[in-house]
């Protein structure tokens, strides 16, 4: 590496980082934080359900990208009680956790030994409140008295000024009991709006001020008693008392909504009972993300720093899942064209027929303290959204939808064509309007994700690998809808382009040396000679031409690239090479999932059952068996699990997704609504499953189950038709 360039390492590594970066001030693996999330409300708690106000840490309760409570303590005679356990359903629809009192002292007398009262706290999330009971029971001998504490509080934080940006003002914050049993935290915002917490105990607390409630009880032996807590949040209103609502109606009605959604999935099942407990809990991840819009259900992106829709996220996942639940992809597709740009505004990175990156609610965002609101500052999301509803079609035949949204997808496609590229040379670039909006706007978005083979940072404006084979598939795709909507000429049109891009696609991306795709093309059009995973995703659309595409899979399994979990963003001999880097070096499942999908377009089903195991066993290590966001990049070591990044949200959508896709790139899973049709090609099992049962496979009016097994290298295929009869063919 020349000196210059090693200057340019240091001094763009110190003075280009993002306003948008999330420090590390805190490892939420480390913590092992539990989750809830209803709708556009969203809570963190520690394993004791507490909510601790330590500086960077996400723990609280959050409503619209605002922390509605900041600050919950559970005490028993002044101390914190003993932790037994903690956990989430396997549906997501309560945290459980259980305590005990620690040994109990009146200065030097043992007043009551440890493991005498249980005490269980169980919470839910349902339209914007927080419910909780807490019981207490005693196992003792005799009677105890217990004074139980609870203080809460809210500090009304933007949810980036909890990722760490700070705020030179903020609003007024007060506080104000409404009777003896009800209080509220009250916050007017710089904005105008009034945002409260109403906070309301059953029964009437013995004590209750501004920040502290306090119950008394006696409990004879083998008596209990319960304490119900309902904390809402309220937005644009006034707070006023509220009567409070029943929770056994309550909780029974949150989890017959979070039923009735994940009945839309079809089931998988195996012989592998931690494969089970994967599926599960990826299920009941996916549908506690859905937020249900007035288009749909749309994924949130992730929990904590992005629960809320992104464009790129919700097209992916909804991708991932589209062969089990198409309804999913439905709903991202009406809520993308419903937001899809309709002027040119530099401060958002918006123009007409781009689709939206991410939309935020928050006070900061209203203001214009971040460009977020509504952010289209990813130029990826337009091309995926025209593959999204092409894979939709194909999958359902839903003419209607599809007719609604063709004008935002021919938007979409002069977007392409127009503004897409910047200076007229066949590819799509990308460039920020304006200082505030997002250095780089592929997936990779971080400051040094894209850069020279010297790692001297790519100046824009930008074309990346991945988002010309996107902008490929989006124009094979929109061609097949064409034609559907009876366009056969737009139909012609879009093909030939298509066959244009991939060959000036091939000429200027293509790296004999290094046997894959140039990450990119800088703003000058010199390749940037980086072997990355992004050429993954050129097979995943289709574009790359089969003798590299052979030789891309063959990189992308060796030792340089994969980790022993799955494959790394980054080659180990890359100038930015880290292991422990958010974009450049580490394992992201959804970029293994895309990857797999293009392994499995291709034939390379070696590949595909390489990663399909790696992410199963990285499961394996994992708290709760879900898959975060990221891990580290290190080499896998024997009997050792992955190293876990200290940010990744979990859960986070399009990783909660990607156990389904990789299952589709195993089995070769198609199903074709037109010819009415259910198709494995090549179907392949891992070793740790003998049998997979798909049930419930709806296929236009008809639904199917399949049960597959596993001899030796062999599979086998049993059909059991359901109502409908759809057709199921295997090509071995």
């Amino acid at each position: 590496m020349t000196d210059q360039a090693l200057h340019s390492l240091q001094t763009t590594d110190l003075e280009s980082t993002s306003p948008y970066y999330i420090p590390g001030h805190s490892s939420l693996q480390e913590r092992r934080l539990r989750a809830l999330k209803h709708g556009d409300t969203f809570a963190l708690f520690n394993s004791f359900g507490d909510i601790l106000p330590f500086a960077g840490v996400p723990d609280g309760l959050f409503h619209q990208d605002t922390r509605f409570l900041s600050l919950l303590e559970l005490r028993l005679n002044g101390e914190r009680p003993l932790l037994l356990s903690s956990t989430v359903r396997d549906d997501n629809a309560v945290f459980v956790v259980d305590l005990t009192n620690p040994d109990l002292y009146v200065d030097d007398d043992l007043l009551l030994t440890r493991d005498t009262l249980h005490l269980q706290r169980l919470k839910f999330l349902w339209q914007g409140t927080c419910f909780e009971r807490l019981t207490i029971r005693n196992f003792g001998q005799t009677p105890h008295s217990l004074r139980l504490s609870l203080q809460f509080g809210a500090d009304f934080a933007d949810l980036f000024e909890v990722r760490g940006q700070s705020r030179p003002r903020r609003g007024q914050l007060t506080r104000r009991l409404l009777s003896s049993r009800e209080l509220a935290l009250r916050y007017q915002g710089l904005d105008g709006i009034v945002r409260s917490t109403l906070i309301n105990f059953t029964p009437v607390p013995k004590q209750l001020d501004e920040s502290t409630a306090v119950f008394e009880r006696l409990l004879a032996p083998r008596e209990k008693t319960s304490i119900l807590l309902e904390i809402a949040c309220t937005v644009g209103s006034e707070p006023q008392s509220r009567t409070p609502r029943s929770f056994a109606r309550s909780i029974h009605a949150a989890r017959l909504a979070l039923g009735q959604s994940m009945a839309r999935a079809a089931g998988i099942s195996g012989t592998n009972s931690q494969f089970n407990r994967l599926i599960s809990r990826s299920t009941a991840d996916l549908y506690m993300l859905v937020t249900d819009t007035a288009e749909g259900p749309y994924p949130s992106a992730g929990i904590p720093w992005f629960c809320t829709a992104f464009g790129r996220d919700g097209v992916i996942a909804a991708l991932f899942c589209l062969w089990f639940d198409p309804s999913i992809a439905r709903g991202v597709l009406r809520y993308l064209a419903a937001t899809q740009a309709t002027q040119v505004d530099p401060k958002r990175d918006a123009e007409p027929g781009k689709i939206l990156h991410e939309t935020r609610s928050g006070e900061m965002a209203r203001l214009g303290e971040v460009p977020f609101a509504a952010y289209y500052g990813s130029v990826d999301a337009t091309p995926l959204f025209v593959v999204l509803a092409g894979a939709y079609m194909e999958r359902t035949g839903d003419l209607a939808t599809l007719r609604e949204i063709w004008p935002q997808i021919e938007a979409a496609l002069n977007w392409i064509d127009r503004y897409g590229d910047q200076d007229g040379d066949g590819f799509v670039e990308y460039s920020r309007r304006t200082e505030h909006g997002l250095v780089n706007q592929g997936w990779k978005d971080s400051h040094d994700s894209i850069f020279h083979a010297d790692g001297s940072l790519a100046k824009g404006p930008i074309a990346l690998c991945e988002v010309q084979a996107y902008v490929y598939l989006a124009k094979r795709q929109a061609s097949r809808i064409a034609r559907l909507l009876g366009r056969p000429d737009h139909s012609v049109a879009l093909d030939r382009q298509a066959d244009a891009l991939q060959t000036r696609f091939e000429d200027a991306f293509w790296c004999e040396d290094l046997g894959t795709y140039a990450i990119a093309l800088d703003g000058a059009k010199r390749p940037c000679r980086v072997r990355s995973s992004n050429a993954g995703h050129a097979l995943f659309a289709g574009i790359a031409a089969p003798d590299r595409a052979h030789r891309v899979a063959t990189g992308l399994l060796g030792n340089d690239f994969f980790a022993g979990w799955g494959v790394r963003t980054l080659a180990a001999s890359e100038a930015r090479y880290n292991p422990m880097a958010y974009h450049n070096g580490s394992v992201w499942p959804h970029d293994n999932a895309l990857i797999a999908l293009g392994l499995d377009r291709y034939g390379f089903k070696d590949g595909v059952q390489r990663i399909l195991v790696g992410m199963f066993e990285a499961s394996n290590y994992v708290d709760l068996h879900r898959l975060p966001e990221l891990f580290c990049g290190f080499a896998r070591q024997a009997r050792i699990g992955p190293t876990f990044y200290p940010v990744a949200c979990a859960p986070q959508a399009w990783a909660t997704a990607t156990p389904f896709a990789l299952l589709q790139a195993a089995l070769g899973l198609t199903l074709d609504h037109r010819n009415g049709e259910i198709r494995l090609k090549r179907p392949a099992l891992p070793y740790f499953l003998d049998e997979l049962r798909l049930s419930g496979l709806r296929l236009g009016e008809g639904t199917a189950e399949l049960q597959i097994g596993r001899h030796g290298s062999d599979v086998t295929v049993k059909v059991q038709r359901g109502a409908g009869y759809p057709r199921v063919t295997v090509i071995h």
